[in-house]
């Protein structure tokens, strides 16, 4: 059995259950899904993978926790045992991602194990892409508005533009850690595009729209995606993937709408500097992505 525990918004939950369900295929073993911390401190929209893709997830029970993890399965004993200092008192089964570049430790984990961590990197899943895209299919179709949208992103050189601010801003904590992307990056990021592609036409989504159009002057063809808010925010997620080409924040949402484009000439642009706080990430970003 191979539990992934979840938290934070719907990218680092697709992180998360990406990396268990590899470990879990590699070994033909049970997966499962520990989702305690989203419902204690919820973020966002919370538990969305059920809702929103078409992945076999289950999700783990006290039993389930206990089978793996014995007396170590209190959330409290976690918490104390994520602790560097008390690493050596972990049994074998609890799995804490030492650290954010790719853990080569990883592929020699076997079942059972409990996973805590972001595993943030292609690395994890890469022998098993096809599974993970075909689990992050998109449970319901498009309608209405987003409809009559996909069909112009198939029939034009399209490029999602996101720009991530929201609590990136407004949360003191998470702007010394994030930051924001800015002018600058977009303008380049722009710029590189549009010099490669042919006649391109953007479809920007942010949270922050109003700030987008104050700030960011796009002078070719745009479209600014601003109606899919609160639980069918994913909406944004799955028009990214539909588009041709990416420009990306530093943030997982948009990092997944890129990674699950299908296009085989998709051209996709990154930030180089991801983290505010200069996080060490040459994992993170899949090798064919450009960086700027």
């Amino acid at each position: 059995m191979v539990i992934s525990r979840l938290l934070g918004g719907l990218g680092n939950q697709m992180f998360q259950y990406a990396a268990g369900r590899a470990l879990a295929t590699t070994h033909g073993a049970e997966f499962l899904v520990d989702i305690r911390d989203l419902i204690a401190t919820p973020q966002h929209q919370g538990f969305e993978l059920l809702t929103i893709f078409d992945c076999p997830v289950r999700l783990a029970d006290k039993a389930h926790l206990r089978s793996v993890l014995g007396w170590q399965s209190s959330p409290t004993t976690q918490r104390l045992f994520r602790q560097p200092l008390l690493a050596g008192l972990r049994t074998r089964h609890l799995v804490i991602e030492p650290y954010f570049d790719y853990w080569p430790g990883f592929r020699k984990l076997s079942p059972p194990s409990y996973l805590t961590g972001y595993w943030q990197s292609e690395h994890y899943f890469h022998d098993f892409a096809d599974i993970i895209r075909s689990d992050f299919s998109f449970r319901r179709p498009l309608a209405d508005h987003n409809l009559t949208l996909e069909k112009r992103i198939s029939e034009t050189n399209s490029v999602s533009l996101h720009i991530r601010r929201g609590d990136y801003v407004s949360n003191p904590q998470f702007f010394a850690t994030h930051g924001v992307c800015s002018t600058e990056y977009y303008e380049s990021a722009i710029k590189y595009v549009s010099d490669r592609i042919p006649s391109p036409r953007f479809y920007v989504f942010s949270d922050d729209m109003e700030w987008v159009r104050s700030h960011l002057k796009i002078r070719h063809p745009c479209c600014y995606v601003e109606y899919n808010k609160g639980t069918d925010s994913y909406i944004d997620m799955q028009l990214m993937s539909r588009c041709k080409h990416n420009i990306i924040a530093n943030s997982s949402f948009s990092w997944w709408g890129a990674w699950l484009n299908g296009n085989s000439d998709k051209l996709v642009v990154a930030p180089a500097r991801w983290f505010a706080n200069n996080t060490h990430t040459p994992d993170l970003l899949p090798s064919a992505w450009v960086t700027l």
